[in-house]
């Protein structure tokens, strides 16, 4: 049997009504709770106005690697510090076209010259990623050159100062070296080292591999970096190139005293932005009188007399991209007072005698440059009893002359230069060369200072003409 429901349970139509309003309440209020507790758990009305930035207002922090920017906005990436990053330009001069023969001389520059002391500081090496300037620079520079002051040094096979002792006892204080590859690793070295040991130091720069190349305009872009490169590393005078008046340093067809002096007027300011106190020399001359007075060819060897090429780099206005005019003179036979008498051929020629060289440039220089002797020297090969054909010159000599008139020539050369006030450097070729070389190795041993048997009958006679 099933259970019947008892009449007293039933609910009536009032209960049933107050249940279902209670339950409407409460559903209500519990809503509403729910709601007023789950708006205060996540800040309400007083959250910060970061928080609630659209997508599109976020700010990239550059220092965070997280960052990341929505699809409404790009991040922009800035570097992490304010300071200014100095970076080395990239030289991209733009080719122009060199004549086949070479440009007609032009009137001389307007820019002033001016006299000035001749006091080079030596600076220090300094490391050689200084960012170099624009090589755009084309507007003639206001230069200064030297009055008085005297420079004595001497050119050594190698920066390692093999005869350093000796330099010091003929007071020398400067060293030159010549530097003919570009890709020599060994710059730095010398320059420091001629620095800590108390010399300032002239580099010669050419290119034997390379010479033909000299008037290419992206050549010309190579040699002059390395040539900041040089002035930047610290060496207080460079020597632009070496006697571009013969076809074995520079190109026949593009020879001239105009066209070594469109290289200068590139080289000069590039150096001095690099260095404003390395002295800028110009290539010494070879000096001769074959070409007849100009230039020309004498069988294979093509070549310009040193005079007229020094007058057409002054027509084109030189001496206002150097501070000091290159000179050789190493041929001589005769004392440096002498100026007649030259046992060889052509004798009243200027390049016979060092007071001719001097008063030939000096008259074509008219007092606006000093004069560098960047090689000075006398040959005597008396220790080897002879001279190769190409060397021997003196007529009634094997050897041309003795090792005591080459020591008394070139102490009186030093106290010559002295005296005439517009020799500004003084390099004497050579100081070592016979420490390492025979005269078969190379003639020019016979110009050392230090002879083979490692005695230096010169430096007495260099020491008593200095002051």
């Amino acid at each position: 049997m099933s259970e019947q429901p008892s009449p007293n349970n039933k609910v009536s139509t009032s209960q049933v009504r107050s249940l279902a309003i209670i339950w409407v309440v409460l559903t209500v209020l519990v809503g509403v709770g729910t709601f007023f507790g789950l708006f205060w758990a996540f800040g309400g009305l007083d959250g910060s106005d970061a928080d609630t930035k659209t997508s599109a207002e976020v700010v990239i922090d550059p220092g965070s690697a997280n960052a990341v920017a929505s699809d409404d906005a790009k991040a922009i990436t800035e570097p992490t510090s304010t300071a200014q990053v100095e970076l080395e330009p990239t030289f991209t001069e733009s080719a122009t076209d060199i004549p086949a023969t070479p440009s007609p001389e032009v009137l001389p520059s307007d820019t002033p010259i001016v006299e000035s002391n001749d006091a080079v500081p030596t600076v220090q090496p300094v490391e050689p990623t200084i960012a170099v300037p624009n090589p755009t620079v084309t507007t003639a520079p206001v230069v200064v050159a030297s009055s008085g002051g005297f420079g004595l040094g001497g050119q050594v096979i190698h920066g390692g100062l093999l005869a350093l002792d000796k330099m010091q006892a003929m007071k020398m204080s400067w060293v030159k070296i010549q530097n003919y590859d570009l890709a020599g690793a060994t710059i730095e070295g010398d320059i420091s080292n001629a620095h800590n040991n108390g010399l300032k130091i002239l580099v010669s720069i050419k290119d034997n591999a390379n010479h033909y190349r000299i008037t290419a305009p992206d050549y010309q872009e190579q040699f002059i970096q390395y040539l900041e490169r040089v002035a930047a590393l610290g060496a207080d005078a460079i020597e632009v190139w070496n006697e571009p008046n013969l076809d074995r340093e520079w190109p026949a067809d593009q020879m001239g005293g105009a066209n070594y002096t469109a290289l200068l007027k590139k080289a000069y300011p590039r150096i001095k932005a690099a260095n404003p106190n390395t002295m800028v020399v110009s290539a010494a001359l070879s000096p001769t009188g074959a070409f007849s007075g100009g230039c020309g060819s004498i069988g294979s060897v093509y070549g310009c007399d040193d005079k007229p090429f020094l007058q057409a780099m002054v027509n084109a206005g030189a001496l206002n991209y150097l501070d000091c005019v290159g000179m050789h003179y190493n041929e001589g036979l005769l004392p440096p007072s002498a100026t007649s008498g030259d046992p060889r051929g052509s004798s009243q020629h200027y390049t016979r005698y060092f007071k001719g060289m001097l008063d030939t440039y000096g008259a074509i220089l008219g007092g606006a440059r000093s004069i560098c002797l960047t090689e000075i020297g006398y040959l005597s090969g008396e220790e080897w009893g002879y001279l190769p054909s190409a060397f021997s010159w003196n007529p009634s000599s094997a050897i041309n002359m003795t090792v005591a008139q080459h020591a008394e020539y070139l102490g009186q050369a030093v106290s010559l230069a002295r005296q005439s006030g517009n020799i500004r450097l003084f390099i004497i070729f050579n100081v070592d060369f016979a420490i390492l070389k025979t005269m078969e190795d190379d003639p020019q041993a016979g110009y050392s200072l230090i002879r083979p048997n490692q005695s230096c009958p010169t430096c007495s006679a260099i020491s008593a003409a200095m002051p």
